[in-house]
């Protein structure tokens, strides 16, 4: 079996690209041959192992948040016979239109991250070639059950559809760095919250969640992104200057350091373009509780199992956010209960070898099917 996954950025930027390299990595691993296909600044060619490649084509221009890579096209025509299945990766028109033009005969895994929603005029000129491509995928799989069952987009085509939960490697704990961020914060609950700062984030909500926390805790929000001066102007309003930090680019070991260091862990998100919150489970992977919003139609809210892992609270609602941080860390035994069971809801759900094992069993339910006419 050889399988191609189709489709976004490299180097990895979000959720959706790292999903991609790491089905690639993970499937390789197993000896399966698995290559990539992408986007990027400049065309190149590399060799993973033994048994992946990552091919990248170089992207013209960026139109609407969609890279423009013509040879993609090209690229995917002269190779696409190769492959015994392509797994695509939506939303992204680029590799859409690719398949479209290869003529591929082949499988197809059409990976249905998340609806467009911010993309109105995008959506209204895609919406035929996306028509097409849920018609000809053989299997569609969604990231939870919650989305795929709710996507207005996918509702005649719920027979062939099934869900491959997203799984990561656990963050490394970073004892150190977290000893010196206790030190900067001066021994204050860290509340941590890490993502692009744009507006489905929720992130304005957040800061003024702070507001109704005690001194003895500190919210820190990393990432960068356009809404960086006006949510520092909110906290500066606020006067929430010792009590939020906006953190900027965060490097790696920083990262986990904040994941080691911190309390609790926030999603703040109020669109349905939060369609899974892969932070969630970072943060779960080391133990800690996180509280989110229940987004309609998202699966953030079934990431986060309420009660379990943490509390859900409803989007937009900067008290209620409150209200839960300190339900989590009213007490030690209720703290340590929350920590506990959201590790063990990372072990049970979002390991990266149970994705892996997850992608191998959907493949081999293609494998007896007739070909595509």
């Amino acid at each position: 079996m050889k399988v191609l996954q189709l489709g976004k950025f490299f180097p990895i930027k979000g959720g959706v690209e790292k999903v991609e390299y790491d089905l690639m990595k993970g499937l390789s691993e197993h000896g399966i041959d698995c290559d990539m296909l992408c986007t990027s600044a400049k065309k190149s060619e590399q060799q993973i192992n033994d048994h992946a490649k990552l091919f990248c084509v170089r992207t013209w221009t960026t139109i609407a948040g969609t890279t423009i890579a013509p040879s993609m096209i090209t690229r995917l025509w002269r190779t696409c016979r190769e492959y015994d299945i392509i797994h695509v990766h939506h939303p992204d028109p680029m590799a859409c239109l690719a398949l479209f033009f290869s003529r591929y005969r082949g499988k197809v895994v059409l990976h249905w991250h998340s609806d467009i929603i911010r993309q109105k005029k995008l959506l209204g000129l895609y919406r035929p070639l996306q028509r097409w491509l849920i018609q000809r995928a053989n299997i569609i799989v969604g990231t939870t059950p919650i989305y795929i069952k709710e996507s207005e987009e996918l509702k005649d085509a719920q027979h062939k559809t099934a869900h491959l939960l997203i799984g990561i490697e656990e963050i490394a704990h970073n004892f150190i760095g977290a000893q010196k961020l206790h030190e900067l914060y001066n021994g204050r609950k860290i509340v941590f919250s890490l993502g692009r700062l744009v507006p489905y984030k929720g992130y304005s909500y957040l800061i003024e969640a702070a507001q109704h926390l005690p001194d003895d805790y500190v919210v820190a929000i990393g990432g960068t992104g356009p809404l960086y001066e006006e949510l520092n102007r909110l906290i500066i309003d606020k006067g929430l200057e010792n009590k939020v930090k906006l953190l900027g680019f965060v490097k790696d070991e920083e990262v986990s350091a904040y994941y080691t260091a911190c309390k609790i862990f926030v999603l703040p998100s109020i669109q349905k373009t939060e369609a899974f919150g892969i932070v969630q489970i970072e943060a779960m992977s080391g133990g800690k509780p996180v509280v989110a919003t229940t987004i309609p139609g998202s699966g953030t809210s079934w990431v986060n199992a309420h009660g379990i892992s943490g509390l859900n609270v409803t989007p937009k609602q900067s008290k209620e956010l409150a209200e839960a941080i300190l339900e989590i860390t009213k007490d030690e035994d209720t703290y340590k209960r929350f920590c506990k069971d959201a590790r063990l809801r990372y072990e049970n759900e979002f390991t990266k070898e149970q994705m892996i094992k997850g992608a191998i069993n959907i493949y081999n339910t293609l494998k007896d099917t007739k070909e595509h006419a």
